[in-house]
C-alpha cells in the first residue's frame, strides 16, 4: 500500500531534500553522505538523512572548512535558484563573520588560487617556454 502523507507546515521536510533545495549541496546524494558522515547537526546532535525539519530548526552545517550555524525559516518542496533558496534560512551573525573572516584569510594566502587538474592553454605554454628554455 502506497501512503502519501500531506505537505503542509506541520509534516517537515527530509533534511537531505531541505539541504539539496537550500543549495548547501549539489546533489541530495552529497547531503546523505554529509549527514551520514557527521557533518550535519540537527539541535545539537547528529541527525539521520530522513530526519524531518520544521521551520524553527537550528543546523550546524560543516561542509571542507567552512561552518554554517542556521535556522531553518522555512521549507521548500523543489530546489530554487540561489536567492531564492537564501530565503529559507537564516544565518547567525557570528557565523557568517566567521566563515567570510576564513575565506578573506584563504584568498590572501593564495589557497583558492590552486587548480588542480589539466593545464590551462596559459599555463601550457609557460610550461612549454620553461622547458625550451633548459633546452638550449
Amino acid at each position: 500500500m502506497n501512503r502519501q502523507v500531506p505537505e503542509h507546515e506541520g509534516a517537515g521536510q527530509r533534511l537531505d531534500k531541505w539541504l539539496w533545495a537550500a543549495r548547501f549541496f549539489k546533489t541530495r546524494q552529497l547531503a546523505t553522505e554529509a549527514i551520514n558522515g557527521g557533518k550535519i547537526e540537527v539541535e545539537g546532535q547528529r541527525a539521520k538523512p530522513g530526519r524531518p525539519i520544521r521551520p524553527g530548526a537550528h543546523l550546524i552545517i560543516h561542509k571542507d572548512s567552512l561552518t554554517w550555524d542556521i535556522q531553518v525559516l522555512a521549507l521548500a518542496t523543489q530546489r530554487r535558484p540561489a536567492a531564492e533558496a537564501a530565503l529559507l534560512y537564516e544565518e547567525t551573525e557570528a557565523s557568517r563573520l566567521r566563515r567570510q573572516e576564513l575565506v578573506r584569510e584563504r584568498r590572501e594566502l593564495g589557497i583558492l588560487a590552486e587548480r588542480p587538474g589539466r593545464p590551462t592553454k596559459r599555463d601550457r605554454r609557460q610550461i612549454e617556454r620553461f622547458t625550451e628554455g633548459m633546452d638550449s
